[in-house]
């Protein structure tokens, strides 16, 4: 191409999704604040970048399959920008709304330590091939030294492409999510093809042949020859298939060690959006904890886990869509047992109508713990009006190299 058909640019910030933003705006991935830069102009994207004066924070790449691959999008960045960029995303996001607060240094999972992948995995000539898709592509790059997977994800790859031989169509690929588990894999498989009297043989045969604990296909179980178990404090659950899980072992340890520091000394405390018990067991070894969440299936695996523990103080669940029905603030309020401390992890779109209803229930403490530092901020902005101090933020990096970030904060009722 002709160096004249080439647009210059100095890089300016990067954006949450971690694209480097140029004047105009144009956007340019995988590049840093302060970098000059040649590429072609798509649209608002430069492609075929250019690194013409590099930024001291660029690095090596770890992963050999980064340029293809659209797993990661901040491994030319080193640790320490990676830390502070995630940082400011939450103290930006705080500022636009008028505030201010603590925050405390970043925890960030470590390499290899992803425990749940979904892969993309297509059938072939020769065969099959898994692994993840390009950036805004749909070709599949195949993974097999990636450095996000823990170990017994990527030696899971032989398996899953063994089932797209068998059960995938030519037309599109399989969706197929392995979660490690106490006992072995957990595989939940979609898009394949209907099932039949061959299929289930052959599925049967796959879940021997690679010893996987349980095995899914389209919402129908194939087989468990274990229950693929996740420990949450002293409680042993088998989460529903594909149920939400925190992605590595190590930020799920950072945020409920952060929570339970927040709730420390409640008696009765409310865990809204509590899944399958990631805090609510761990909360239950020093309180009585009530589980509000809409997906029963989820309550039904925290309360056999409940039950099944030793030294728990009583847990009660409760099935509610709480976008709709939020609880009450005489919900938090009955009389003679108020709830000390309420702990709240909403999905992405963050709790807006359940927050507004907090924000009167005047509970003494709340962990918000939230996945878009966006909507959190918007949420914390109602709380702090109503009369809540944040007092911290502490930011989790469990989606390392990823634009992803994770948050724990701490209010108090302070009027």
């Amino acid at each position: 191409m002709n160096d004249a058909a080439r647009t210059r640019a100095t890089i300016e910030r990067l954006g949450h999704q971690g694209d480097g933003i140029a004047p105009g705006p144009l956007f340019a991935p995988r590049t840093l604040p302060g970098e000059t830069i040649t590429g072609v102009v798509e649209g608002q994207s430069l492609g075929d970048i250019r690194i013409e004066d590099p930024s001291d924070q660029r690095v090596q790449a770890p992963c050999r399959h980064y340029k293809s691959c659209g797993g990661c999008q901040m491994q030319h960045a080193s640790d320490d920008f990676v830390a502070e960029w995630k940082s400011d995303i939450v103290r930006s996001a705080l500022k636009s709304r008028g505030l201010t607060t603590v925050f405390r240094p970043i925890l960030t999972s470590p390499a290899r330590s992803r425990r749940r992948a979904t892969f993309s995995v297509k059938r072939t000539k020769k065969g099959a091939m898994a692994g993840f898709h390009g950036r805004a592509s749909d070709v599949i790059t195949a993974i097999p030294d990636c450095h996000l997977l823990a170990p017994e994800l990527l030696a899971a790859i032989p398996m899953a492409e063994d089932l797209a031989t068998i059960g995938a169509s030519r037309k599109a690929p399989l969706a197929v999510t392995i979660t490690t588990s106490t006992a072995g894999l957990d595989v939940l498989v979609r898009n394949g093809k209907p099932l039949d009297g061959p299929l289930r043989i052959e599925l049967g045969q796959i879940i021997e042949r690679h010893k996987l604990a349980r095995l899914t296909w389209d919402d129908e179980p194939m087989g468990m020859e274990q229950a693929p178990v996740q420990r949450f404090g002293r409680a042993l659950i088998c989460p529903p298939p594909g149920a939400f899980l925190q992605a590595t072992e190590e930020g799920e340890a950072a945020l409920v060690a952060s929570v339970r520091e927040i709730v420390s000394g409640a008696r009765r405390i409310a865990d809204l959006f509590a899944g399958c018990g990631t805090f609510s067991l761990p909360l239950a070894e020093d309180a009585e904890v009530l589980a509000v969440e809409g997906e029963r299936e989820m309550l039904v695996s925290l309360e056999q886990g409940w039950r099944q523990a030793r030294g728990l103080k009583k847990i009660t669940t409760q099935t509610r869509d709480l976008f709709r029905n939020p609880l009450l603030p005489e919900d938090l309020n009955p009389f003679g047992a108020a709830y000390d401390a309420v702990v709240i992890d909403p999905p992405r779109a963050g709790a807006e109508a359940q927050v507004a209803e907090l924000a009167q229930a005047r509970t003494p403490k709340l962990a918000y713990v939230s996945c878009n530092p966006i909507t959190f901020a918007r949420d914390a902005e109602t709380l702090v009006k109503a009369g809540y101090t944040l007092d911290w933020v502490q930011v989790v990096d469990q989606f390392r190299w990823s634009s992803h970030t994770e948050l724990v904060a701490s209010l108090t009722w302070s009027r």
